[in-house]
């Protein structure tokens, strides 16, 4: 039996539905019963799913709009994650200009830039509980590959005209007192996704959209015409003219023909609110968040009570079917936080956490028409960038829907690249994983 990601972020420890007004009993969202109808129909209470439904009922407030989930608002990757927001999709810099040239390039980063701009624009609108905290997020190594890879990128940025300044270590330290040889600096945010998720399911509510809960999706078929689709749930049917499927890495167990999202589960801790001076040395003055090269190795930003969220190590290949995995896990990351800085060496852990993300092949996320059912649009795939790519997500869909397509960037497509995976291939894959967490440890 497959076993829900474990533990509870810290955010979300008093609240756990966050769609509830501050001060009022949680309530379970209503399930799908019998047979029903809507214009469009969002399947996946998350950032990319609400944020779709908010900016559809945004530009055309006549739309009949209903938001389904299997659980409820938050509930998935969109609640669990480490609340970094910072710029980037796809590949790196350097590996784009190879890929696509340096127009499209500097389009894609331009693009995740504008990406944050909008989720932070959105936080103010909505009236967030905890707004987010702008400021910078610095990707930084202490490794001879990493400073390589770091300058490869820095010298992509400046033929692409781009402005993401160089540190070096005394740079680093003057922001934080953690030693790393060399950075990059972006200007960025931290905030609780959670909260956002919440608020966007509220301004939904709020501008007619239906929201229904608890209600998986079983599969899709064709409807009486071609302009109907027919998606099921285990205690009804919906009838619609277009579907948005928002359902991320659950793409592979639906059967959904996008190509290869794998669904990797990744884990974060968080400590109890420092101490003043150790707030201070680890970002709290300059609201700076840290990102270490290496793929697998530790990243950290302090959230707004003064905790310090510590995420990354090895992802598992999900499903998985206990938690004795991640206990692992959260036990290596725990050790990375001790030798971070000695005012964590005795600081009490109270939060232990996993979340599942959807990773393509190319490192690409996927959104667009399904090939074989053109009103139906699948969206996921952001492979650890989604908390400003999902809103980006929904903007791009919602606009697609009402207004025809927009200008197409290469994440803008119907399928990833397509790995099978047969059984005898998951245990290679979870090696590989495990290949790469140890690179990290002895990156570090």
């Amino acid at each position: 039996m497959t076993r829900p990601p474990a533990g509870r972020p810290c955010w979300t420890s008093s609240a756990p539905d966050p769609t509830a007004p501050s001060g009022t009993e949680p309530a379970s969202p209503p399930r799908v019963r019998g047979v029903l109808e809507a214009d469009v129909t969002v399947v996946g209470a998350g950032l990319a799913g609400l944020s779709t439904a908010y900016y559809l009922a945004d530009r055309d407030p006549s739309l009949d709009i209903l938001v389904v989930d299997a659980e409820g608002p938050a509930a998935g990757g969109s609640g669990r994650g480490t609340g970094l927001l910072g710029p980037r999709v796809g590949p790196s810099v350097d590996q784009a200009i190879r890929r696509f040239g340096p127009d499209t390039a500097r389009r894609m980063y331009t693009a995740s830039v504008e990406a944050v701009e909008r989720v932070v624009d959105l936080c103010a609108r909505l009236g967030v509980a905890t707004p987010p905290r702008t400021g910078e997020q610095l990707v930084a190594t202490r490794t001879s590959d990493g400073l390589a890879a770091l300058a490869r990128q820095a010298a992509a940025y400046r033929e692409l005209g781009l402005d993401v300044p160089v540190l070096s270590a005394a740079d680093i330290h003057d922001r934080l007192d953690v030693s790393y040889h060399a950075g990059l600096l972006y200007r960025a945010a931290t905030l609780d996704p959670a909260g956002l998720t919440g608020a966007l399911a509220r301004a939904c509510a709020a501008k007619g959209v239906r929201l229904l809960g608890n209600s998986p999706l079983l599969g899709l078929m064709p409807g009486q015409s071609a302009a109907e689709t027919h998606l099921a749930f285990p205690g009804g049917t919906v009838r619609t003219r277009k579907a948005v499927l928002a359902v991320n890495a659950a793409a592979g167990s639906l059967g959904l023909k996008v190509g290869t999202v794998l669904p990797l589960l990744v884990h974060a801790v968080a400590t109890a609110p420092l101490s003043a001076e150790a707030q201070d040395a680890l970002g709290g003055r300059t609201g700076c968040a840290l990102i270490d090269a290496h793929p697998l190795a530790p990243y950290f930003r302090l959230s707004h009570d003064g905790r310090l969220v510590l995420g990354g190590g090895r992802p598992l290949l999900a499903p998985v079917t206990d938690d004795s995995g991640s206990a692992a896990v959260w036990i290596r990351l725990e050790e990375r936080l001790r030798g971070l800085h000695p005012a964590l060496a005795e600081v009490e852990v109270t939060h232990r956490w996993a979340g599942q993300i959807g990773m393509t092949t190319d490192g690409l996320p996927v959104v667009g028409p399904l090939a074989d059912h053109p009103d139906v649009w699948y969206v996921g795939g952001c492979c650890g960038h989604g908390l400003a790519m999902s809103v980006a997500h929904g903007a791009h869909v919602a606009r697609a829907l009402t207004d025809g397509a927009p200008d197409l960037l290469p994440w803008h497509r119907s399928r990833a690249p397509r790995l099978p995976l047969p059984a005898p291939v998951k245990p290679l894959l979870r090696a590989a994983l495990g290949l790469m967490e140890r690179g990290a440890r002895r990156a570090a």
